[in-house]
């Protein structure tokens, strides 16, 4: 299964061998050599992961990241610097990279995070969006077509979940483990109840529905077309 990438470096001879190794190994990867361009690429493709140098021309990798986290993208960053110091390490991650390689590195273990990181989406984007829904994550506010929403803790949970996998199917056992986290479960009408509430707020003043319910499977978010 190919691996669909960005990669933002300004240095060129250790792109293309990137790129070349990649290659071999089912990564296809989009190029940028400059912050700005990247930032571009990043916003208007879909991507697996991302792979941002510190050190661009006109928008540095850090400016980038942050950049992304404030518009919603949850794509996974992967940091690549010649930085090695604790303090560039915390810098990285407070501008919401998922993970930190030093130059010089290997290429298979570069290769092994970046096939690690594209299993899974950045929990670090400090905004969800999905068609006419909109979730702050940093404000804790949600809103449908600038409508904000009145929800519980427990559907907070549900919306952003169902967000974050939106437009894939989360299984009735997922919803359940995330809001009582291993403890003993409630009857399952428990959950019935919550996702019934969210429903009330998510769909019920709306003419378009965009909770599912998909039989034997679970729930998902799905806007028109989807």
């Amino acid at each position: 299964m190919t691996v669909h990438t960005l990669l933002v470096e300004d240095n060129v001879s250790l792109a293309q061998t990137m790129i070349a190794y990649f290659d071999l190994e089912g990564i296809d990867c989009d190029y940028a050599s400059t912050g700005s361009q990247g930032l571009d690429l990043a916003l208007s493709n879909d991507y697996q992961a991302i792979l941002l140098d510190i050190n661009l021309p006109r928008m540095n990798g850090l400016e980038v990241c942050e950049v992304l986290r404030n518009r919603g993208v949850d794509v996974p960053v992967l940091m690549l610097t010649a930085r090695d110091s604790l303090a560039d390490k915390l810098a990285g991650f407070d501008a919401g990279t998922d993970d930190y390689l030093v130059k010089p590195f290997e290429l298979s273990e570069l290769t092994a995070r970046v096939k690690a990181l594209a299993k899974r989406r950045s929990l670090l984007a400090q905004q969800l969006e999905v068609g006419p829904l909109l979730m702050d994550l940093s404000l804790k506010t949600a809103c449908r077509h600038g409508q904000i929403l009145s929800l519980t803790p427990t559907c907070w949970t549900l919306l952003e979940i169902l967000m974050r996998e939106s437009p894939n199917v989360v299984s009735r056992e997922k919803l359940q483990n995330a809001i009582w986290k291993g403890s003993d479960l409630p009857d399952s009408n428990v959950l019935k109840v919550h996702l019934y509430k969210l429903r009330q707020q998510v769909d019920k003043p709306f003419s378009t529905k965009l909770i599912h319910t998909v039989a034997a499977h679970g729930f998902a978010i799905r806007v028109p077309n989807d």
